[in-house]
């Protein structure tokens, strides 16, 4: 029997909120027109929330090349628990294969068209509530962005870890096959040497198997509230990550009739549990331009201040790979992120207060957490931390007045003076690694490569771990105003505010100048006389853009300083 079309719409019910502003009323039978046609029926048009499940699948990446069937799962979920889930697409870009190229510069502008096409698609068709599934680097920023936006229930799902691949007997990743290029360009191995690691390390779909920023950035979000117990911590294929997902459209439908939206979760002290735990595994310097630029979304204060402070009383718990021995999927096998989080809130290191996307508080979540198993060297306890305190070092001084992003193991000492050795580019700076012509105690500089210079503030990680393959990692430093890959280690330092293309001191410097990094005083100065930099500045003039027109034109004209996320979305 067909349902009889009132000329008049009924009150919206609180689960209905925004879909019934599309399917309600005699005035919106076009539109019902075109839903049943895609498999809507009269109770998902009338009685049910609508939930959208954004999906970052792409043959790409290996990143996400498995996140279609997690997003069936997720629709399953939402099916199953009383809603109507609608599929759709975003866009991701791979990391691992533009790095070192001009097509790098397009990674950070990717996270803005990944958060704009989610909001605009569900606010566009009425969705009450959303589950976004991101599997690469910044998948997981720009879903949460367009999270915080919407400010509708939402939940987020991780697509999943790699597994390890195998060379020599060794666990091997991406990070294996750059560095190895570096090993291949001192004649450390052979053209075969370097092609069995090539074949070796990426065995499967998943995220890049070290703590490098995708499994940062999933973590974070887990700690934020945003995803599912242990939705961090789970490998790309494997039946739990296919729960996880199915779970995710079950908890969503169930935030919509509570009414609990993303900023009831990405509170301020949310945030901060995600840099506590970010701290605790030794994460991603991208984590800082992330997590800055989600707050933002959120409307939450938080600063690089806020990451000296936590920094200050939480240590480096996680020995992950870059600079620790073991892969995401390790610490899957011993329980996940879960059993870390419940130390640090033990510690008192975590607010328990917080809600999460369940619908309880994290405390709560971690009620009944079990201990790692005894005997692991993975997680180390409080009392012997990889390192005492974080690892995330934000400099200032006459080269940093607005920041700088350090990572600093501890491996690498504390302070680096050298000579600066400059170039206006990744490319030309990679060029002189492998050719021999940096050497010990020099300076990389590699400038315009900020968010308005590159523009898009491109990663470092061909030359990071160039210099790491070359075996210079203890003798050299390198400085820019781009980005690192979660993957680089070493004495580096990135995010440099203000950038070279707007006149920073970094575009001042000359091969030769001495530059001083201070870890234990968080300086990072250069050591040239005021005179001399007088001179330098008013000969200085600001290069011609790289690009005037398309994504990147658009992007260099509204993008802002990384020091507050390099966000296009500014009030």
């Amino acid at each position: 029997m067909t349902k009889k079309v009132s000329k008049k719409s009924a009150p919206r019910s609180a689960h209905r909120q925004f879909s019934a502003l599309v399917t309600e009323g005699a005035e919106r039978a076009p539109g019902r027109g075109m839903l049943r046609a895609v498999g809507f029926s009269d109770a998902d048009l009338y009685k049910k929330s609508q939930v959208g499940i954004a999906s970052t699948w792409s043959m790409v990446t290996p990143c996400n090349m498995h996140i279609d069937r997690l997003a069936r799962e997720a629709e399953a979920g939402v099916n199953a628990a009383g809603g109507k889930a609608v599929v759709f697409g975003t866009i991701t870009v791979s990391d691992g294969i533009s790095m070192g190229t001009e097509g790098m510069k397009y990674s950070l502008v990717s996270r803005e068209v990944i958060a704009d096409s989610i909001e605009t698609v569900v606010a566009c068709e009425g969705m009450d509530g959303v589950v976004a599934i991101g599997g690469c680097d910044k998948n997981m920023p720009g879903c949460l962005i367009a999270m915080a936006r919407l400010n509708r229930p939402a939940v987020f799902v991780y697509g999943g870890t790699i597994l390890p691949g195998k060379h020599a007997g060794k666990n091997v990743d991406i990070v294996s096959i750059f560095e190895a290029v570096g090993a291949h360009a001192r004649r450390e191995i052979g053209d075969q040497g370097l092609r069995q690691i090539e074949c070796a390390a990426i065995p499967g779909p998943g995220s890049c198997g070290g703590m490098y920023t995708a499994n940062t950035m999933a973590s974070a979000i887990e700690a934020l509230g945003m995803s599912l117990p242990n939705s961090s911590a789970q490998s790309a294929v494997s039946p739990d990550k296919d729960r996880d997902s199915r779970n995710a459209g079950a908890a969503v439908v169930n935030l919509i009739k509570r009414g609990i939206r993303p900023r009831d979760i990405m509170t301020r002290d949310a945030f901060l549990n995600a840099i506590t735990l970010v701290t605790a595994l030794g994460g991603s310097t991208n984590a800082v331009l992330h997590l800055l630029a989600m707050a933002s979304a959120a409307e939450v204060t938080l600063s690089l201040d806020d990451f000296t402070k936590i920094g200050g009383h939480v240590p480096v718990l996680a020995d992950l790979k870059p600079s620790g021995k073991y892969v995401m999927a390790e610490l899957v096998k011993i329980g996940g992120t879960t059993p870390l989080m419940k130390m640090l809130l033990d510690e008192h290191l975590l607010n328990g207060d917080c809600l999460t996307v369940t619908g309880k508080t994290l405390a709560e979540n971690l009620r009944t957490t079990k201990h790692y198993p005894k005997g692991q060297d993975i997680i180390r306890p409080f009392e012997n931390p990889v390192k005492k305190d974080g690892h995330l070092v934000i400099l200032y001084g006459n080269l940093a007045k607005e920041g700088a992003v350090a990572k600093i193991s501890g491996k690498e000492g504390m302070r680096f003076e050298g000579e600066a050795l400059v170039f206006e580019s990744e490319e030309a700076a990679l060029k002189a690694i492998l050719d021999g012509r940096v050497r010990k105690g020099h300076v990389i500089v590699i400038r315009y490569e900020g968010p308005k210079g590159g523009p898009g503030m491109r990663e470092m990680l061909s030359p990071t771990s160039a210099v790491m393959g070359k075996g210079l990692g203890k003798d050299v430093a390198l400085i820019t105003d781009g980005r690192f890959s979660g993957g680089s280690h070493g004495f580096v330092v990135g995010h440099i505010t203000p950038e070279a293309y707007n006149g920073g001191l970094l575009a001042l410097i000359r091969n030769g100048d001495t530059i001083v990094i201070d870890a234990t005083k968080r300086r990072l100065d250069l050591r040239v006389a005021p005179a001399e930099l007088a001179r330098r500045r008013k000969a200085w003039r600001q290069p011609k853009p790289r690009y005037t027109r398309g994504v990147l034109g658009r992007y260099m004209r509204v993008v802002g300083p990384a020091s507050q996320g390099a966000l296009t979305d500014v009030p």
